[in-house]
């Protein structure tokens, strides 16, 4: 059934290139208000489309209280009727990773161009059939990777790309996930494997693509260890942090858990995902000791480019506090960028933030990037974080990805397959205990590197 009332539309222009939103979580929100408000002078949100019709409600009653009409929303099993009756051009894909390619193939087959959340899918099958439709159809599939357009990372990609330390050899790569942040991708359906990729495929891959495109090369050799060293059914019994329940909700043993996510203290999380249940009985806030986990919390990475250099890469979900480090180092010299997110995680914070579990607001992020050349003194290069998600990363990749004239080029789907061949290798490894070569993975070549 469509949700609300579908409406006729003339052909489609540059100007107004017609929208739809295929996965309608939270992380879809940033797309559905960006195409009601801020860019919707150059393009339309034309419809929505998830397995769950409450979730999509919840999504209409957000846009209608934002001053923006609601939109027709289609079920999943009429997602190409969807493309056809409402005109689309191009699809917005926010679902569950392992269905991704799906909804990224589907769309191309009907002659939509893409934008996908990261990872681009979460197995070797969807990358490969994404790369065989998109050879066929000539469609475009662009990826999400906000991390790219932080002006801080934008900085690290100019200095690295201008020479100022000569060719690359080595980078050092290393991200603390807090214990706010960690544990909520194990209280969701993150925490399965065969849904996600593991943290290797979805949260890595933000930070493959990253130095994928800062030394403009490619993976070739992949090596991984990875455990479960702190989540999980076995780890929380042997250090006492079970807390006795399986999901947090009207849950006696969650009420004084740190762990806990408490989404009866949000309307939104309310909405989408408490009200939304009974359709699908998806749990939201299951406890990140309870049984089932099949990702991994703490991962180290080694791999090789086809230039030759080198990285040293982890990991970690279950940090006292939450940034990363980053070391280039090059012929010429070396890079240092040092970002401090969240300094500091208590449980009495937790207590107080407006979703009790939910990860807390970055509003303090610290950078530092140094520039140490051969034989002279290091300098502090000026960096400032931006305003909004992600470090303003969220802003400018909205401003690319819907048309803005001038904006950042757009991450492709070349780029999605290399960085997601990297988590995907370092899984194969973590499994085989052997370097992967990702020419293994695709005999048939992801084409040619970008």
């Amino acid at each position: 059934m469509i949700d609300s009332t579908s409406a006729s539309s003339p052909t489609s222009t540059a100007a107004t290139r017609r929208f739809a939103v295929v996965g309608t979580g939270s992380r879809a929100r940033m797309y559905t208000g960006a195409l009601t408000s801020t860019h919707a002078h150059i393009a339309r949100l034309a419809a929505l489309c998830d397995t769950n019709r409450t979730r999509m409600r919840a999504h209409n009653d957000l846009i209608e209280a934002n001053g923006h009409p609601r939109v027709p929303a289609y079920t999943a099993d009429r997602f190409a009727e969807m493309l056809a009756a409402e005109h689309i051009d191009e699809v917005v894909v926010c679902t569950v990773d392992r269905t991704h390619a799906d909804y990224i193939c589907a769309a191309m087959e009907a002659g939509c161009d893409v934008v996908t959340e990261k990872p681009m899918t979460a197995d070797l099958d969807g990358c490969r059939r994404i790369l065989e439709t998109q050879r066929r159809t000539g469609r475009r599939v662009n990826v999400a990777f906000n991390y790219r357009y932080n002006p801080v990372h934008r900085k690290v990609h100019e200095l690295v790309s201008s020479g100022a330390i000569g060719e690359v050899a080595s980078v050092h790569f290393e991200w603390l996930l807090d214990l706010r942040h960690g544990a909520d991708y194990f209280r969701r359906w993150h925490r399965e494997k065969e849904h996600s990729g593991g943290l290797l495929v979805h949260k890595s891959s933000h930070h493959f693509d990253l130095v994928d495109w800062w030394i403009g090369s490619t993976p070739r050799t992949v090596f991984g260890w990875g455990d479960l060293f702190f989540y999980g059914d076995g780890n929380g019994r042997g250090r006492e942090l079970t807390g006795g329940y399986d999901r947090a909700h009207a849950s006696p043993g969650a009420e004084n858990d740190p762990f806990a996510l408490h989404m009866s203290d949000s309307p939104a999380m309310t909405q989408l995902y408490l009200d939304a249940e009974h359709e699908d009985g998806y749990h939201r806030d299951r406890n990140v000791f309870g049984s089932g986990i099949t990702i991994e919390d703490d991962m180290s990475v080694l791999v090789r480019y086809a230039s030759g250099a080198k990285l040293s890469y982890h990991l970690v979900a279950y940090s006292p506090w939450e940034g990363y480090r980053v070391a280039i180092t090059g012929s010429r010299g070396r890079l240092e960028l040092d970002v401090t997110e969240n300094p500091s995680v208590s449980a009495e914070r937790t207590e107080t933030l407006p979703v009790r579990g939910m990860p807390a607001p970055k509003e303090n992020t610290v950078s530092t990037l140094t520039l140490r050349p051969h034989w002279e003194e290091p300098r502090v290069v000026p960096v400032s974080v931006g305003e909004g998600g992600h470090g303003g990363g969220d802003t400018r990749m909205l401003d690319t990805l819907f048309g803005v004239p001038g904006a950042q080029p757009r991450p492709t789907h070349l780029d999605g397959a290399h960085a997601l061949l990297t988590g995907l290798a370092a899984n194969e490894s973590i499994r085989t205990g052997l370097p992967v070569e990702v020419a293994d993975l695709i005999p048939e070549g992801v084409t040619e590197a970008p």
